[in-house]
């Protein structure tokens, strides 16, 4: 448990360079209580005191904003950043050295028991604000950017964005995998943006195309009326 504990304090001084000290994160980081409260209810829950896991599953939403039932699993040095409205489901499965920022659903979308919410593998970034809906995997070092809304698997070592979300980088197997804050870099390009600068470079070569077939069409005209002047002439 101490262990555990030691390695969720870490965690903070290694990805949040606002963290100065151990105590500091002990003392100010709603996101590490929240994670604390989390292992306590889960133990409860896995024993069958669930009623009581609930409760206080509960309360730590209420000190620290953020709601992890205590029937989810969660792996080793949790990163939750800021954390303020961040939901996890459930069935909720998280691997070892996920980060999440404030605002996180991951959420279900459907009623039945059974697996309803996503799994995510090891090292994944999902930013501020994004959803991730439904029983999809999440693959390892997957980054998910801030307000995407992810639903369908995600392969391992890529960048989601957008709504809904698609790829926009995928990484190399030997590229670096340096922590990226909020699952975003600045090299990239909004998949609909993409999509937009297409449309807009056909329409301007249609347009081109127009333009030339007008201009065929005149020359034609002309030349037929230049015919008929001759012809007329002759008469």
């Amino acid at each position: 448990m101490f262990k555990r504990l030691k390695e969720d304090i870490d965690s903070y001084i290694e990805r949040d360079p606002a963290a100065k000290s151990r105590l500091e994160v002990v003392l100010c980081y709603p996101g590490l209580h929240a994670v604390v409260f989390y292992r306590v209810a889960h133990a409860l829950w896995i024993r069958d005191w669930r009623l009581l896991g609930r409760v206080l599953s509960h309360f730590a939403k209420i000190i620290s904003g953020v709601e992890i039932h205590p029937g989810a699993t969660v792996g080793r040095r949790f990163f939750i950043d800021h954390g303020t409205g961040i939901v996890i489901g459930e069935t909720a499965e998280i691997g070892n050295d996920v980060t999440l920022y404030q605002g996180v659903t991951l959420g279900g979308t459907s009623l039945h028991d059974g697996k309803r919410h996503p799994t995510l593998e090891d090292c994944v970034i999902v930013g501020s604000g994004a959803q991730v809906l439904g029983p999809h995997i999440i693959g390892a070092g997957a980054r998910i950017g801030a307000n995407a809304v992810v639903l369908e698997d995600v392969a391992p070592g890529v960048t989601m964005v957008g709504v809904p979300a698609k790829v926009v980088m995928r990484r190399k197997k030997n590229e670096d995998t340096e922590f990226c804050a909020y699952g975003t870099t600045g090299d990239m390009v909004d998949p609909m943006v993409r999509l937009i600068d297409s449309l807009r470079t056909e329409i301007n070569a249609l347009k081109g195309r127009v333009e030339e077939l007008e201009d065929e069409t005149l020359n034609d005209d002309d030349q037929n009326d230049t015919k008929l002047d001759v012809v007329s002439g002759g008469r």
